[in-house]
């Protein structure tokens, strides 16, 4: 599969600007995450999981991570890609548990790339080229903001990786400023709507 399968995938079940922007946003995170860890020959395939890890969620919230299965093998997905995939909702939508360090950082950056977006849309700049992660654990200990974004799925994830937090915190706002740029370009380029 290359990038523009699974654009067109994503964007065959997904058409809301908020998801679009969640799975370019992951995208982007996971390739940076990639390169970061020592994966850089493999940035390409963290980034199509990033992209498509919600493929199933805007059409099927009931069936999220049951459903992505059958979705994915419309663009020949391999069975080892389609783990990557499910394994980001182990325990809430999935018994399919991360097991590569690209699982690992997919399930614990997910839920935080959101509560960081949340986060960074309050403030003046309205980004996170300048968030500091003290903001960030001050948003993460008020369970009423962002409240869907899981706290504990967050706290599994760096525990899985073997960091603390305020590590996990600081990669992912580096990740996120590094895409945020084109992300933001392409999601309006898609969706003709900006965030």
């Amino acid at each position: 599969m290359n990038r523009e399968e699974a654009l067109h995938l994503l964007r065959k079940y997904n058409g809301e600007p908020f998801h679009i922007l969640h799975a370019l946003t992951v995208e982007g995170v996971m390739r940076w995450y990639a390169d970061e860890l020592g994966y850089g020959e493999e940035k390409e395939y963290w980034g199509l999981v990033g992209l498509l890890h919600d493929v199933d969620f805007e059409k099927y919230p009931d069936q999220h991570c049951q459903k992505a299965p059958e979705l994915l093998k419309e663009i020949g997905a391999s069975d080892a890609f389609i783990h990557s995939v499910v394994c980001h909702g182990y325990g809430l939508c999935s018994d399919v548990e991360p097991e590569h360090e690209m699982e690992k950082v997919l399930f614990a950056a997910d839920e935080l790339t959101g509560l960081i977006w949340a986060a960074a849309k309050m403030r003046p700049s309205k980004s996170t080229q300048d968030m500091e992660v003290k903001s960030i654990k001050k948003k993460f200990k008020d369970k009423s903001f962002a409240a869907g974004c899981s706290r504990d799925v967050i706290r599994q994830g760096a525990e899985r990786l073997g960091w603390e937090l305020p590590e996990l915190f600081e990669k992912t706002i580096l990740a996120m400023r590094s895409c945020e740029e084109s992300v933001r370009s392409e999601c309006f380029a898609l969706t003709g709507v900006r965030e």
